[in-house]
């Protein structure tokens, strides 16, 4: 049965959207500056440290020459956008972060991930908002939420797995196997940190990819359960204080 989120919780994931797609277009501006000064022989510059403006005064070319005046203008220009960019980005991740803010004495879903050593405030806000603020019956359908369930084929006296189905949330997916990769490095002593490695260390090596995705289906379950149950991951550890 597809349970469609209400207006408040479809509202509550443009946060965590928006914030994907200013840092896309912010990525897309600097490598743009970087290329036109590529083209003069210019290699070190950095348009997002706070003295951009004071070093594209101070740029020579490859060959010794000022910035040609018309480039000079157009990077300006893109710089211009680039800091329109980092003040939207610092007003989002500012409402970002007040979702983290428990509002009673339990502690919200996303600040309680937020508190897992490795899990970060963008990664717990797209975690709950995402997936985990829905009603799920079982440790299946999170999977499946996710596209990381095995999909069964069966014909005649044939049953078997057909390997991963990418069938969920896109966003959620992307997610689940980068904070896997992060839970192998900083969870390293945790049950299922441990489980990775043995079972890379098996396969002599091959097979990291697969194994990764494995894990990241393990872990959205472990979140469920920890966020809804309060069933702590085996071997985690928690944030500094």
């Amino acid at each position: 049965m597809v349970r469609p989120p209400s207006p408040e919780e479809e509202d509550r994931r443009r946060l965590c959207r928006e914030r994907k797609t200013l840092l896309a277009e912010r990525i897309k501006h600097t490598n743009r500056i970087k290329g036109l000064l590529c083209a003069q022989g210019v290699f070190d510059y950095d348009p997002l440290l706070r003295t951009r403006r004071a070093r594209l005064d101070d740029l020579r070319t490859g060959d010794g020459r000022a910035l040609p005046a018309q480039l000079k203008a157009q990077i300006s220009r893109e710089l211009d956008r680039i800091e329109l960019l980092m003040n939207q980005l610092k007003i989002v991740e500012a409402e970002r972060d007040a979702l983290l803010e428990p509002a009673s004495e339990a502690p919200s879903p996303a600040l309680m991930l937020a508190q897992l050593k490795g899990i970060g405030s963008q990664v717990a806000t797209v975690l709950w908002s995402e997936a985990l603020y829905r009603h799920f019956d079982n440790r299946r359908q999170v999977a499946a939420y996710a596209g990381l369930a095995p999909t069964p084929w069966k014909s005649g006296s044939i049953d078997h797995e057909q390997g991963v189905s990418k069938a969920g949330n896109p966003r959620l997916r992307t997610t689940m196997i980068q904070v896997a990769w992060l839970w192998t490095r900083h969870q390293p002593d945790s049950a299922l940190s441990q489980w990775f490695f043995e079972r890379v260390q098996r396969n002599g090596g091959r097979m990291r990819k697969a194994t990764i995705v494995a894990l990241a289906r393990k872990l959205v379950v472990a979140f469920w359960k920890y966020v809804t149950s309060g069933v702590v991951i085996e071997g985690a550890v928690m944030q500094a204080a």
